[in-house]
């Protein structure tokens, strides 16, 4: 953009000085101007404060409101559950202090609640988990800003950045409720909350340039927004030129059925070539699989509409364009219904039903109606519509990718990786309904194909920095597949801290998954322990949790041994059951109340000795 005398504070001469410098000037000079330019304001104040003024004559005197000086400190707190908050704090923390900012970056259960009041700039990003609740590393400092001992906080500004899933009741609850109850407590918006689907960047980078312009007002707070998002992708992986917005096409070495004939279950186990990515990954990290949706709801989709698959429509909100039928199939989610999508699809359609359904006073039948439909339902529902394909997909949310647990170690597998996934098939509202990566994984998919992937990094979900650290492990289902890595990772170190795994799934002879895995490295002392619970073989159900009960005396003994303790899996029921079961061995064995075992237990949590993968 260029100044101009009448858009700018500048007269001609400088106006003309500036428009000849400013577009020679790089990234980093921009930085680094914006920098000197507030250090030097911030200069002027002080020697203003004291140096002699000449009077004003009193005709030119007016009132003028005096602003506090603005803290050059900033408190930077994240919740995350699978790291993408951690990332976009980082990334934001750094280009913060590029800009001389005094930046205090930390986990929320790292923080200390009562310095909350100290505190005069606070940035506040955080994920929601299950129904509408705070990730694991949030729930303390949740419970405390809830609690009658939530300080007021009337010198406190702040702004918080949400990320959640549109297809979830409960969409970015947990940022809401952080933003309601920060006001509550007397603070005072740097810049307004802002709510992230799944696809995040955009977003995000806005976020970022209102809390940056919010701070300091320079000129650059867009370019730095850009580049802060830019670095917090970058950071997924910072030896590789691949990431979630530039996925590598990796070729599949193997596609197998773990489950045993006669099993009304379909696990694979997918191998992938990581040759050329330069794309590394730890034991806990999760890869991120972009699938396609299935080529039949394409077709009834574009039938149902009446138009023609070959027609040219936008496949992202960066101007590319490309086939209906490649949009629908790889570029647009339509296995899933949202609120959003809804009432953008009313605004397309004649139905007075539809419409109807967006009335306040049926927000519940609009849940109902939205649980377990996809596109092609509303589009049946509701015909005729009468659309053009490209205003109509232009309404769809970018097709996310699915995270799964890495079940692999680089040390034991160079550029490989390995992921496990089970294939979801269900009927609802009469048709047949699917798992779009799952299925595409198990039907579609075969060696020589390629999938698009990247590595997400998880530092919520890592095995001890010393390995002689004993290891304990649950994980039913397909939950045991980042302690395949995590046991191959320690197979590789040579660890001699004891490991014990519990593993529960329906049947012994058809569902037991990595069996000679675990077979090998009981055999070889890699794994001290395994306890297994198969719920359909026995007259009454037994889970992992009974498995725990059981055991509770040893197991306590590990616990007080130093042992770490690592869940994954079902977060509703798996992970709720294990942890009451916990909490009860630390009860029975420790000699605690309810409530002394349970602090027990958030303390491990609070020392990283007891981290959860729970979805």
């Amino acid at each position: 953009m260029q100044l101009q005398v009448t858009n700018s504070p500048f007269n001609e001469s400088q106006v003309e000085l500036l428009n000849r410098l400013l577009p020679t000037l790089t990234g980093n000079q921009v930085n680094w101007l914006g920098g000197y330019l507030s250090a030097l304001a911030l200069q002027g104040n002080e020697s203003t404060a004291t140096a002699p003024q000449p009077a004003a004559p009193a005709s030119q005197l007016q009132p003028e409101a005096v602003s506090p000086p603005v803290s050059r400190e900033v408190t930077v707190l994240f919740g995350s559950q699978t790291g993408n908050c951690q990332r976009l704090a980082a990334s934001l923390a750094r280009k913060l202090e590029e800009q001389g900012f005094q930046v205090t970056v930390s986990a929320m259960n790292n923080f200390k609640p009562n310095a909350l009041k100290k505190v005069e700039n606070l940035l506040l990003l955080v994920s929601t988990h299950g129904e509408g609740e705070p990730p694991d590393n949030a729930r303390a400092f949740y419970e405390f800003l809830y609690s009658k001992r939530a300080p007021q906080l009337e010198s406190l500004q702040f702004s918080v950045l949400g990320l959640g899933d549109t297809s979830y009741e409960f969409f970015c609850q947990t940022g809401k409720d952080f933003d309601k109850r920060l006001e509550e407590l007397g603070g005072q918006r740097l810049s307004p909350r802002v709510d992230c689907d799944l696809d995040y960047d955009e977003p995000v980078a806005e976020w970022f340039q209102q809390v940056i312009s919010s701070l300091n007002g320079r000129l650059n707070a867009p370019a730095v927004a850009a580049a802060a998002v830019q670095a917090a992708e970058q950071a997924d992986s910072p030896q590789s030129e691949y990431s979630r917005n530039h996925p590598f096409m990796a070729e599949v070495l193997e596609n197998l059925n773990l489950n045993g004939r006669g099993s009304d279950r379909e696990t694979r186990h997918l191998e992938l070539s990581l040759a050329g990515s330069n794309l590394t990954f730890e034991p806990g990290d999760s890869l991120g699989v972009y699938p396609e949706n299935h080529p039949q709801l394409v077709a009834d989709i574009i039938a149902a509409m009446g138009w023609n698959p070959e027609e040219t429509v936008p496949l992202n909100k960066k101007g590319e364009e490309g086939t209906l039928q490649e949009a629908l199939l790889r570029h647009y989610e339509i296995t899933v219904l949202t609120k959003p999508l809804i009432e953008q699809a009313a605004k397309l359609s004649s139905s007075a039903v539809l419409q109807g359904l967006l009335l306040p006073e049926r927000q519940q039948e609009l849940k109902d109606y939205i649980q377990g439909r996809d596109l092609l339902d509303l589009i049946r529902d509701f015909a005729p519509w009468e659309v053009p394909a490209g205003s109509f997909v232009s309404i769809l949310r970018k097709l996310p990718a699915r995270l799964y647990s890495i079940s692999s170690s680089c040390r034991a597998n160079p550029e490989e990786v390995h992921f496990t996934v089970r294939a979801v098939r269900y009927q609802s509202h009469g048709r047949e309904r699917y798992g779009v990566c799952s299925v595409h994984c198990a039907e579609r998919v075969q060696p020589g194909d390629t999938l698009p992937i990247y590595i997400q990094n998880n530092p919520n979900f890592k095995l001890p920095v010393n390995p002689d650290v004993p290891v304990i492990m649950i994980g039913p289902g397909t939950g045991v597949a980042p302690f395949r890595s995590f046991l191959e990772e320690r197979e590789e170190q040579g660890a001699e801290g004891k490991t014990w795994l519990f593993y529960g799934d329906r049947h012994f002879v058809t569902d037991f998954l990595y069996q000679t895995d675990w077979q090998r490295m009981l055999k070889d002392g890699v794994l001290t322990k395994l306890d297994v619970a198969f719920s359909r073989d026995t007259e009454e159900k037994v889970y992992v949790q009974h498995r725990i009960l059981e055991k509770s005396r040893e197991l306590y003994a590990w616990l007080q041994e130093g042992a770490h303790v690592y869940v994954c899996g079902d977060e509703k029921h798996m992970a709720h059951d294990v942890h009451s079961a916990l909490i009860t061995v630390i009860q029975e064995e420790g000699g605690m109340s309810p409530e002394a075992a349970a602090a027990y237990l958030d303390q491990l949590q609070q020392e990283q000795r007891y981290q959860r993968d729970v979805y």
